[in-house]
């Protein structure tokens, strides 16, 4: 094989493992936009809350049984649904017993609108998260390991003409699909039912939405749950392919921020695309840089999105209030 083909061969197959890997981190970022987006608080907690479906959907799919009644390859992919309900109502006891009381219509009148209020409450969240499951469940790395974690498909798209092999990781692919009908669903809920319309009214003018009839609290309690179960699915899924532990939610939060600002604050297909771009520039820095700094390649590119095209990459050339 030429140097040609194994420098092709070597850009289809980070092409490839980019969108896979975009994708999951696709929908990471659209459980944050849903809180960073709608209610416009900054959760320091994301990252958590998606340990804590890792965790759950790790418990689920050996302790509660279902590895034993669905087979280890679909019993994974059921855990990340049975951890999702349990997630949800999770992020609705936070936002019910504190988040509510650092956000709507509460902050006004307090200092910076009360994101100071946010940021301690959701730092405390995130320290107590991360701490309890070290006590809950140690601090060693787990993992969901199905025999798809280490099966891949190949394929030769170019036939004898160009000797190239592509390898698709089954369990990425799988991953990668479950989070596009994720998104599609609840892209969606959003736009085509009565709770959708309620959310972006709450998002876009939160006073004008109240006068309407519309309870404000109660749609940012909704768009908190769904934040939180949407990210824990993402953990859920990611857990299949990683390991990891109580500390898990500190690597990626921040890759969750970066990927709804790359898209668009406002917009849950923004965020999607951001993750997928992350993704991709993960993947494709490898070409010239070492492994470690592939976080460092994408701080570069989210600073000067910040600073050339602050609205993000998909929003609207609009100046934001």
């Amino acid at each position: 094989m030429s140097d040609f083909q194994i420098l092709i061969e070597s850009i289809l197959q980070l092409l490839i493992t980019g969108v896979l890997v975009g994708a999951l981190y696709g929908m990471m970022c659209v459980g944050l936009a849903m809180i960073f987006g709608i209610m416009r608080v900054i959760n320091f907690a994301q990252g958590d809350f998606m340990m804590l479906g890792m965790y759950a959907t790790y418990f689920a799919f050996g302790a509660f049984g279902i590895q034993a009644f669905f087979g280890a390859e679909l019993g994974a992919y059921v855990a990340v649904m049975a951890a999702a309900p349990a997630m949800f109502l999770f992020g609705w006891i936070i936002h019910r017993l504190m988040i509510r009381r650092v956000t709507g219509t509460r902050t006004v009148g307090m200092e910076a609108d009360g994101h100071y209020a946010q940021l301690i409450l959701t730092l405390g969240i995130a320290l107590i998260l991360q701490n309890g499951a070290m006590i809950l469940f140690g601090a060693d790395l787990v993992s969901i390991r199905t025999p798809l974690s280490s099966d891949a498909w190949a394929l030769e798209p170019f036939g004898e003409s160009m000797p190239i092999l592509l390898f698709f990781n089954k369990s990425r692919v799988l991953t990668a699909l479950f989070s596009a009908v994720a998104i599609i669903g609840l892209w969606l809920l959003i736009q085509r039912t009565f709770l959708g319309k309620s959310l972006r009214a709450a998002a876009d003018n939160a006073e004008a939405a109240t006068y309407m009839g519309i309870n404000v609290d109660k749609s940012h309690r909704v768009a908190f749950a769904i934040g939180t179960a949407v990210t824990a699915m993402a953990g859920g899924l990611l857990a299949t392919n990683y390991p990891f532990s109580p500390f898990v939610g500190l690597e990626y939060v921040i890759i969750m921020y970066a990927g709804v600002v790359l898209g668009d604050i406002g917009s849950v297909i923004g965020a999607f695309w951001g993750g997928m771009l992350i993704g991709l520039i993960q993947q494709f820095s490898t070409l010239v840089l070492p492994t470690q700094l592939q976080n460092a390649t994408i701080f570069v590119c989210f600073l000067l999105v910040v600073m050339l095209r602050p609205q993000g990459l998909f929003g609207r050339n609009v100046e934001r209030t």
